[in-house]
């Protein structure tokens, strides 16, 4: 069982990282200043969304195609290619970013996210295109990393959406000071 659930967490890292940054989001939350307002709650999750699937996760991405890079090309159902050592290193560059964005701002964060989200968009496409193409079924290839390859993009676009719709409905009024009563 333990090494059932061990397998299944490793072999399905988007799927694990995507829920152990909720769970980040959720620990952050209720440790956290009250009281919890939406800015709040919306930047946890963009917070640790960014720390472990963009981060964390593409930090693995580079150590899967580098390091681990005949195991990543059998997983996925390919030959080995020198062209994994530059998804390995395109991966490192995005982790890095992913890592830095945990404390940044709504700018920094959305010119993060850009790039590994059309990557996982091209990715899917790729996978798609290989299961018409060539029949492959490995889990590498159709299996949870699709769907994740799809969806992660989504996910982190409408995260960015509800930060940026909180600092639109959290600025201060600029004309505030002057609409104010007088004393006396």
């Amino acid at each position: 069982m333990i090494a059932s659930s061990i397998k299944l967490v490793l072999s399905n890292p988007s799927v694990s990282l995507l829920v152990l940054g909720l769970t980040g989001a959720v620990v952050s939350i209720l440790l956290g200043k009250k009281p919890r307002s939406k800015p709040v709650i919306v930047e946890a999750l963009v917070a640790y969304f960014f720390l472990f699937s963009i981060g964390i996760g593409y930090l693995n991405n580079f150590l899967m195609h580098v390091v681990f890079a005949g195991y990543t090309a059998k997983f996925i159902g390919w030959a080995n290619s020198p062209f994994q050592l530059e998804v390995g290193f395109a991966s490192l560059g995005i982790g890095v970013a992913g890592l830095i964005a945990f404390k940044q701002n709504l700018a920094f964060r959305l010119a993060t996210f850009i790039p590994p989200a059309f990557f996982l968009w091209g990715a899917a496409a790729g996978h798609i295109y290989q299961i018409m193409k060539t029949h492959n079924m490995a889990p590498g290839n159709a299996g949870s990393i699709l769907w994740t390859d799809i969806l992660l993009p989504f996910v982190g676009f409408a995260l960015l959406f509800a930060q940026w719709k909180t600092t639109l409905t959290n600025k201060p009024d600029p004309g505030a000071e002057k609409k104010r009563i007088p004393d006396g």
